[in-house]
């Protein structure tokens, strides 16, 4: 059984309890970040803390906890649950008012829910997924226009991954303005005479850590980077499409909407990054 954090303490997973009151749970009011974890050790944890007070920023709350008591408590649950290859969840909502209000309570007198707990998932780096690659169909992006900020608020992303399982695909592409934004948990890419495309950082889709690793790699390798919008139409004549996220790092897409793409495995530039990504992260991990 796991052990999570709660609030300031250690305790058995089926042991913690959350107020029916608490806004994560009523108002989806609160922010998380999942920071993965290789060889028991924390990949990007400094990017994580960062957008995570980012977050708490936009939307009008106070970080309740020191960087580095987060990196310890991290670290304390990656020990205590034995994890070897996996993720930390961490999640802070506004807290649990003494009843239901649109109103922000008081944060004087209403202090924030802190919640972490560990996911183990050995052999991570090696899914069949990346080597198969996977399928993704477009959906129409209908999310909050705020997606910038990283808030539990993940019903419509849900919803897209529904459709692709029922489409028999992994993943689904959002689509706002004929242009795409990202997919349900990942940022979108796709490859062109070897320059790697993907959308500009705005509030349309969210600053991923992963993304901003992957990118800085990839010019350090001397490759050509245009952040511009991109269709589906261009993505299904691209010769290869990628996608980055915290839990699937690299990972190349060989099919949108059933057209295949490039030769329909994962592309040179899309495997060789993820190479270079697991490689320096690595080293540098925490």
């Amino acid at each position: 059984m796991r052990t999570v954090y709660l609030n300031g303490e250690y305790v058995a997973e089926n042991e913690a309890k959350v107020s029916i009151f608490d806004r994560g749970f009523l108002m989806a009011d609160g922010v998380y970040e999942v920071t993965s974890v290789l060889d028991g050790k924390l990949v990007d944890f400094e990017g994580h803390a960062v957008r995570l007070d980012r977050s708490l920023s936009e939307l009008g709350m106070k970080n309740p906890i020191t960087k580095d008591e987060l990196l310890a408590v991290h670290r304390e649950l990656v020990t205590r649950n034995d994890v070897v290859d996996g993720g930390v969840y961490l999640q802070i909502t506004r807290g649990a008012p003494a009843d239901r209000d649109f109103a922000f309570p008081d944060p004087e007198t209403t202090p924030c829910t802190v919640v972490l707990f560990t996911q183990s998932k050995p052999g991570v780096t090696e899914s069949p997924a990346s080597k198969t690659g996977i399928k993704v169909i477009s959906i129409a992006d209908e999310r909050w226009g705020r997606r910038d900020i990283k808030t539990v608020q993940l019903l419509y992303p849900s919803m897209g991954k529904m459709m692709a399982k029922a489409a028999g695909c992994d993943d689904a592409w959002m689509v706002e303005d004929g242009f795409v934004t990202e997919g349900t948990s990942n940022n979108a890419y796709i490859v062109k005479g070897n320059k790697i495309i993907t959308r500009a950082l705005s509030n349309d889709i969210l600053h991923g850590i992963t993304r901003a690793a992957v990118l800085r790699f990839a010019q350090e390798a001397q490759m050509e980077v245009e952040e511009r919008n991109f269709t589906i139409d261009e993505a299904k004549e691209a010769d290869e499409a990628f996608i980055t996220s915290a839990t699937m790092f690299v990972n190349g897409v060989v099919e949108i909407d059933g057209a295949q793409i490039g030769d329909g495995v994962p592309g040179h530039v899309s495997k060789r990054l993820r190479e270079i990504y697991l490689d320096e992260s690595r080293k540098v991990a925490i």
